[in-house]
């Protein structure tokens, strides 16, 4: 089974909830995203999204942006932070996803874009301003270089659409939980758990919330509701910030690991703790 899936499977077995971290890849460099990768324990999150800087992001908002300008600005190269994963993947100890805009995979043409992701130790693809009607040819292709296309679902997504993009995500489901921008916010919306039994109608696969979970509190909210909980733009402030204090990379790594097990902490225990 991938890797990936062998993960949530044995979540699912144990009654466990996810947590998934996101972080900006190669940012401040790629040094910086390898001390915090090979610090990530299993136990503590069930992947880690990689977000790949891009000049001209669509979903994201003003911290994560930051962090994207920032890395750019400092010469950002995706081969550079695929050579860097690859050379450190066996001291990594969790699946990673790449969070890739479509501009990225197709200038670099879909299929050998996945095929280097794989070579690197990528275990999924997500895409989020990859077009549904483009969806399947790049879904066949990621499953067949073993990096399969995780979708993502809004709370506008129309019913039909959605049990498009349920059958094609592999091998969970990535709730989007507000319309817009990604960002901290103070509170959940009010319809999460509603949207997420309406996907439960269409599919057993796991299905993941993010977009504006930023605490512990809201970590064990979510995973009241759905199978995990995705966290970006909390951690990302936290990595702006170490950067603005000219931290080093381990001490960077330390600050982001730290924060991740704050927000690990939180998760429900599983069958097993419980007894």
């Amino acid at each position: 089974m991938h890797r990936l899936a062998t993960v949530f499977a044995d979540l699912r077995a144990t009654g466990r909830k996810a947590l998934l971290p996101y972080i900006t890849g190669g940012y401040p460099d790629a040094a910086a995203t390898v001390a915090i990768l090979r610090r990530l324990r299993p136990e503590d999150c069930a992947a880690v999204e990689i977000g790949i800087p891009f000049s001209d992001p669509i979903a994201d908002g003003p911290v994560i942006q930051t962090s994207f300008s920032r890395a750019l600005q400092r010469g950002f190269r995706v081969d550079a932070l695929l050579d860097a994963v690859a050379a450190a993947r066996s001291q990594i100890g969790v699946p990673l996803i790449a969070m890739v805009s479509y501009s990225i995979v197709y200038r670099r043409e879909p299929q050998e874009f996945v095929r280097r992701a794989s070579a690197a130790g990528f275990d999924a693809l997500i895409v989020p301003d990859l077009a549904l009607e483009e969806a399947e040819e790049l879904a066949r292709a990621a499953q067949a270089a073993g990096c399969p296309l995780v979708l993502m679902v809004a709370p506008t997504t129309d019913p039909r659409r959605r049990e498009r993009i349920v059958a094609l995500s592999e091998p969970f489901i990535y709730y989007q939980s507000l319309a817009g921008v990604t960002g901290e916010r103070s509170t959940l919306p009010p319809d999460l758990g509603a949207h997420v039994q309406q996907i439960r109608t269409l599919t057993d696969k796991p299905i993941c919330a993010g977009f504006g979970i930023s605490t512990p509190a809201h970590v064990r909210a979510v995973c009241a509701i759905a199978d995990g909980a995705i966290v970006g733009s909390a951690i990302v402030r936290r990595m702006n910030e170490a950067v603005e204090r000219q931290e080093s990379a381990a001490a960077l790594a330390r600050t982001v690991v730290a924060f991740i097990r704050e927000l690990a902490a939180a998760l429900p225990p599983g069958v097993d703790a419980a007894g």
